[in-house]
C-alpha cells in the first residue's frame, strides 16, 4: 500500500509543473481632477502650493447663447461666471489675474463677463496677450488695472449682426441701444473719452469692412483705454501691490478677511 502511494507520489513529482496564468494588470485610466480641469477649462493651480491669486483665461471666441462649431476655440460664459463667483467667495483668494486673448464674440455674453469682473470686491488685473478685439475690449477694461503686451492689439468697431436681419427701424434702434451699452461700459471703466472711443469705432479705411480701428499697445495707453504696457510679470507685481493696499485698508478699518 505504501509502495503504491509512493509510486503515485513519484509519478506526480515527475509531471511538469503548470505555471498559473498571469493576470494582466489593468492600468488606471481614471482622469485626475487636475487633468480634467486642464481639458475642460485650460487652467490649473500651481502644483507647488495653493496661491492667493486666481488665474483665469479668456481665449478664442466668446461663446454666447448659441453653440459654435467644434473647430472653434471658444470661451463659454457659463464656465466663466461660476468661476468668478467661486473666487469671490473663497477667502484664500485675494486677487484675480485675467489673461485675455480673444477675437470677440457674443455681445451680451461678453458684457456679462465684463460686469462680473467689474463687480468683484477683490483686486483684479487684466493682461491682453495677442489681442483683445471687439467685445474683448469691455472685458479688458473691466478690471481694477489693465495691461496690454507690446505686440498686442485691440480692434474697436461697431456692433455687427450675423444671420437673418429684419430691415426695419426697430432692428437698427436695437443695435444702436446695444452699442451704447458697450460705449457706456468702456468709457466708465477706463480713461478714454466717449468722443475718442466713438471716433475710433466709426473710423473708415483701416479695416477690411471699412469701419473700425485696430489700436496698438502704445496707442491704447495714449488714448486712455488701457493703463499701461506690460506682461505677466508686471501684472502680478501690480496685483500684489493692490492686494497689499487692500490689506492695509482692512486693517486700518478694523476688519478682518
Amino acid at each position: 500500500m505504501n509502495e503504491r502511494m509512493n509510486g503515485k507520489q513519484a509519478s506526480r513529482s515527475n509531471q511538469p509543473e503548470v505555471e498559473a496564468p498571469e493576470i494582466p494588470i489593468q492600468e488606471d485610466k481614471t482622469i485626475s481632477p487636475v487633468t480634467e480641469t486642464i481639458q475642460q477649462f485650460g487652467q490649473t493651480q500651481s502644483p507647488a502650493g495653493e496661491s492667493n491669486i486666481f488665474c483665469m483665461t479668456i481665449i478664442g471666441q466668446v461663446e454666447g447663447h448659441l453653440i459654435l462649431p467644434p473647430q472653434n476655440k471658444t470661451t463659454k460664459y457659463e464656465h466663466i461666471i461660476p468661476q468668478l463667483v467661486a473666487a469671490e467667495q473663497n477667502q484664500r483668494i485675494e486677487g484675480i489675474l485675467i489673461i485675455l486673448n480673444t477675437v470677440g464674440g457674443d455681445v451680451e455674453a461678453g458684457l456679462a463677463i465684463a460686469e462680473m469682473i467689474a463687480s468683484l470686491s477683490k483686486p483684479t488685473v487684466t493682461v491682453v496677450i495677442g489681442g483683445g478685439h471687439s467685445i474683448g475690449v469691455p472685458i479688458a477694461v473691466a478690471s481694477t488695472y489693465s495691461l496690454i503686451a507690446g505686440s498686442a492689439t485691440m480692434t474697436i468697431h461697431p456692433i455687427r449682426m450675423n444671420g437673418l436681419v429684419i430691415g426695419v427701424p426697430q432692428t437698427f434702434e436695437y443695435m444702436e441701444k446695444m452699442q451704447e451699452r458697450v460705449v457706456r461700459f468702456v468709457t466708465s471703466h477706463s480713461n478714454i473719452t466717449e468722443e475718442m472711443f466713438k471716433e475710433l469705432m466709426f473710423k473708415t479705411g483701416e479695416l477690411n469692412r471699412d469701419i473700425g480701428t485696430a489700436v496698438g499697445s502704445a496707442d491704447a495707453v495714449k488714448y486712455g483705454l488701457m493703463d499701461a504696457v506690460g506682461g505677466i510679470g508686471q501684472a502680478i507685481a501690480q496685483l500684489n501691490q493692490l492686494i497689499g493696499d487692500k490689506r492695509q485698508t482692512l486693517q486700518a478699518g478694523g476688519y478682518t478677511q
